[in-house]
């Protein structure tokens, strides 16, 4: 299995220790030809707007959302998650719009109302997932191809599925639990 890390910009080098972890290839991705022979994708945490903008000037954009339509796996990570989201509030730029779902950007503030906390996620098994949210970006609606992994104890939606995409609010490369990477791998394997 060869999972492509999107590294134009953002934490993208934690998610390749992770894979590595896991025993599978991580390339890193930054041009068009570079999506070739992958397996899946993950697109990191970061700046969403650069991101978006370094996708565009690199001609990612519509190659990698060509390839999402036709089933190719990508997880999203924060940022990620802002740009598979098909509506994004006070955000100009073009994302890759793949899942029908409505995302707010920095939720819960600036940098410094980053927080940490514990968040059940079913698909998981029943041990709490320990979330990381930095500058994170939330789930305000979804419609009903979208299911709902994971919500805050107060019901927002932090990750959520459409397919083979995968939307992650949080960090889970930040931590030592390596279920939600191992989630996507299956996924991908269902290829």
């Amino acid at each position: 299995m060869k999972i492509g890390v999107l590294a134009l910009q953002g934490a993208f080098i934690e998610h390749v220790g992770v894979l590595e972890r896991l025993g599978v290839e991580s390339p890193l991705v930054r041009l068009p030809r570079e999506l070739d022979g992958l397996d899946g994708l993950i697109i990191p945490g970061g700046e969403s707007t650069t991101m978006s903008r370094l996708m565009l000037e690199y001609q990612l954009h519509q190659p990698l959302k060509d390839k999402a339509e036709a089933g190719f796996p990508i997880m999203g990570i924060c940022a990620g998650m802002i740009l598979l989201a098909k509506h994004v509030s006070d955000f100009s730029l073009e994302g890759l719009g793949l899942m029908d779902m409505s995302v707010r950007r920095n939720a819960f503030g600036s940098q410094v109302d980053s927080f940490e906390t514990d968040l059940e996620i079913p698909v998981l098994g029943k041990r709490l997932f320990h979330g990381v949210f930095i500058r994170a970006p939330i789930i305000e609606e979804a419609n009903s191809t979208v299911e709902i992994l994971g919500r805050l104890r107060g019901g927002t939606a932090v990750a959520a599925q459409q397919g083979k995409l995968l939307a992650i609010a949080f960090h889970p490369e930040l931590g030592n639990d390596l279920r939600l990477h191992r989630y996507f791998l299956e996924i991908v394997s269902t290829n």
